[in-house]
């Protein structure tokens, strides 16, 4: 069976797509508590995400995150319900779809897969083998919930990222995959963004696309947006910033950035070579609607460097990434399975 590719055709057709903004934080400005699992208001509170992706929608996206990004056994686990992996998944797809079958254009439903939360062998406990069983749970349930792609996200671990990707393959979705660079310019496992490519090299399929998401603010993502288009210059390159730098404000955590911030973000984006631009935490509806003005009125200007970015949005929260290949390794895969 040959792998549909919607995202893919709509990326031929329309150039550069807009995905949503952060489902936590506005999840949790409609009442979500701290430590809840959102994943569980697919069936407790069903209206509360209709109108999320809803309120994407009506604020332009073209692509929206189904709420499923701790839909693993893993996750889940934490909230007893590590058997309903299957049913949760499918429940959040199924919400997502009839947004999208509504709106009077095209909409990508893409299915969230976050991380498990544990660590790969040798570092941890979870084998590779077991890490593929449970994403692929999860994928089974997000297919079956009819969406269009599989966004593997918010990564750090190169195993991890192989395991999902594999999941994905397996079940024949078309997947994107990305990373958060968020320390030092790198991911926690040391991977840098130029090295994102090659995590795919020799997997079963490639990833549609592959970028950033969430990491420190958005003059940090853009870094790693040029280091990744540096890399490899015909790759379609994923971008999903924080809205401004997280900062804590009477034990709250608030984003800086602005509607016209992001917006600023989003022409820098296109700019440097982004292919899908969203935003990730503290990104609201209205920050939403200024990024979508900004991307169908931007000219393309050349490439910014650095340096420029930094002098129209803000200093960078950490320092541009060491070289690749500087730092920790990336973890090995036990067993004797082949390096991806």
């Amino acid at each position: 069976m040959t792998t549909a590719t919607p995202l893919a055709d709509f990326i031929a057709e329309k150039g550069v797509l807009l995905a949503d903004g952060a489902t936590g934080t506005n999840l949790f400005a409609m009442g979500l508590e701290a430590g809840e699992a959102p994943e569980l208001w697919n069936e407790s509170a069903p209206e509360k995400i209709v109108k999320l992706h809803q309120d994407f929608v009506d604020a332009g996206a073209d692509i929206f995150l189904t709420n499923s990004f701790g839909g693993t056994r893993q996750r889940l686990k934490l909230h007893k319900a590590e058997d309903r992996v299957f049913e949760l998944n499918k429940k959040a797809a199924e919400i997502a779809r009839s947004v999208a079958d509504k709106a009077d254009r095209k909409i990508i439903v893409a299915g969230s897969v976050g991380p498990t939360g544990e660590l790969l062998v040798p570092l941890g406990a979870l084998t590779y083998e077991f890490a593929v069983e449970s994403f692929r749970e999860q994928i089974k349930g997000l297919k079956a919930g009819g969406v269009d792609v599989i966004w593997i996200e918010t990564m750090s671990a190169s195993g991890e990222m192989q395991a999902a990707s594999e999941a994905a393959a397996a079940e024949d979705m078309e997947f994107v995959c990305t990373a958060s660079f968020d320390t030092a310019g790198k991911t926690m496992m040391g991977i840098h963004p130029a090295e994102m490519g090659k995590i795919f090299e020799k997997s079963p399929q490639a990833p549609t696309a592959y970028g950033a998401n969430c990491g420190v603010g958005a003059s940090d993502i853009l870094s790693s947006l040029l280091d990744m288009k540096d890399a490899a210059p015909d790759a379609k390159i994923v971008i999903k910033g924080n809205c401004g730098i997280p900062e804590f404000q009477d034990d709250k955590i608030v984003y800086s950035g602005t509607p016209d911030l992001m917006a600023r973000y989003v022409e820098l984006a296109i700019d440097g070579g982004a292919a899908i631009i969203g935003g990730c935490c503290g990104t609201s509806c209205d920050h939403l609607r200024a990024m979508r003005v900004a991307l169908d009125n931007h000219v393309k200007a050349e490439r910014p460097t650095v340096e420029f970015i930094c002098d129209q949005i803000g200093p960078m929260r950490n320092t541009k990434a060491a070289a690749a290949g500087e730092g920790p390794q990336r973890e090995r895969r036990s067993g004797g399975r082949r390096r991806k």
